[in-house]
């Protein structure tokens, strides 16, 4: 009796200590991403996803997690709450650089860049009632910029400034989340709202769907702008994919990229997996989303303002796209 009992402890601590070594091997990662409505969800869902296939192979599990967008992103990623951070370009530059939210932080020395994802343009959409069909038709309207921390919050303050609007005094600003603006604008709570995101995008297509007829407002005279800040760039608004706006043409804005971003205090073999996934599977992960339509992989190595991790680099060096 004895004996059996003592055979039964002996097998369930093994099979304790098998499950626990198990569990010791493996690394849990996080994404953190943006609102659920945007682009950077589902590509967080989808560097997951292909990693998470050969979960055995690498020892890794990765999970997404939704955010406040970059400002949140870039932090938590420094403080060690994320692994990885889907960030705006801009973002990752200021974050490097010191400015913006990071003024008083100071340089964040430690980021590391990962690959650049799809490009972002900053779209601004109108109520058709607002009369609004250029941002400068704004002034004096309820605007929403995005909530603090978002991206999308300070391209909107860059974008009025640079035509001589003043976003503290010269509209009514609100700051909700992107993924709220869809509903408030069809409300009548707002007029317009501002969000930094890739094509087609969720909240546009709500946006232009209800029964308050909805326009996206063009974005000109940006030159100096552009000059500026070296990471921004002309981009479009593709309105064929927006039956229910009230466009006749593409509308003319700027835009950023959207980028991975991670720690130098992650490991390197957990960039290289994160990295060679997405790579060697990259028609696969193009066709996860419209918006990736349009990637080469020599383009996910441009607007890279911090340091490429060593990871990724170890992986671009043997796939011949770095020397």
């Amino acid at each position: 009796m004895k004996r059996g009992l003592f055979l039964s402890i002996a097998v369930a601590a093994g099979v304790f200590m098998t499950v626990t070594l198990a569990q010791a091997k493996t690394q849990f990662v996080t994404i953190g991403t943006g609102g659920i409505t945007g682009v950077y969800y589902p590509t967080g869902g989808a560097i997951a996803k292909m990693v998470n296939k050969k979960k055995k192979e690498y020892g890794l599990r990765a999970t997404v997690e939704s955010t406040g967008g970059s400002v949140f992103n870039v932090n938590a990623v420094m403080n060690g709450d994320l692994e990885f951070g889907v960030v705006q370009s801009d973002r990752q530059y200021q974050a490097m650089e010191g400015l913006a939210e990071w003024k008083e932080k100071g340089p964040q020395k430690d980021l590391r860049a990962v690959f650049s994802i799809h490009p972002e343009s900053v779209t601004l959409a109108a109520a058709v009632d607002a009369g609004a069909k250029d941002i400068r038709d704004l002034k004096g309207k309820r605007v929403n910029l995005g909530n603090p921390g978002s991206g999308q919050r300070q391209n909107a303050i860059d974008a009025f400034t640079a035509v001589g609007i003043d976003p503290e005094k010269d509209i009514i600003a609100e700051g909700i989340k992107a993924s709220e603006a869809p509903g408030i604008l069809q409300d009548g709570r707002i007029d317009a709202f501002f969000y930094t995101v890739g094509h087609p995008s969720g909240a546009f297509k709500e946006a232009t769907s209800g029964a308050r007829k909805v326009r996206f407002v063009s974005i000109t005279g940006i030159d100096d702008l552009l000059k500026k800040f070296p990471y921004y760039a002309k981009s479009v608004i593709p309105v064929a994919m927006y039956p229910g706006a009230q466009n006749d043409a593409d509308v003319p804005t700027f835009g950023v990229k959207a980028t991975l971003v991670t720690s130098v205090k992650v490991p390197d073999d957990v960039v290289y997996a994160i990295t060679k996934e997405v790579f060697d599977n990259f028609e696969e992960f193009k066709k996860l989303h419209p918006a990736y339509s349009t990637l080469t992989k020599e383009a996910m190595l441009d607007g890279l303002s911090a340091p490429i991790h060593p990871g990724a680099m170890k992986y671009y060096k043997e796939a011949g796209l770095m020397k």
